[in-house]
């Protein structure tokens, strides 16, 4: 049996790199998942049930992916000002 008195030495983050302007435009990412598009949701009484009327394009998929560094994306990217273009290379 061993008796040891301390604690954990604390967790260290990864030092942060500083932002680099990524001239290319090219970040990479992962998919992380694929599905169809939505339907309409309708009630037990024939209403939508929800709250916001919003309905996917017939033949689009959804895509959900994650972009590992994120110091690579641009720091403005919530005010919706990018148009995004995806090009799939098979692993």
């Amino acid at each position: 049996m061993d008796i040891i008195i301390g604690a954990l030495p604390p967790v260290q983050f990864p030092p942060s790199k500083p932002r680099e302007e990524n001239s290319s435009g090219m970040v990479e990412a992962r998919l992380l998942h694929s599905r169809p598009p939505r339907k309409g949701i309708a009630g037990p009484s024939g209403m939508e049930r929800r709250g916001k009327k919003s309905t996917d394009p017939h033949r689009a998929r959804v895509l959900t992916i994650m972009v590992p560094d994120a110091t690579t994306l641009p720091p403005d990217l919530d005010e919706g000002k990018y148009a995004v273009y995806l090009r799939f290379v098979r692993k």
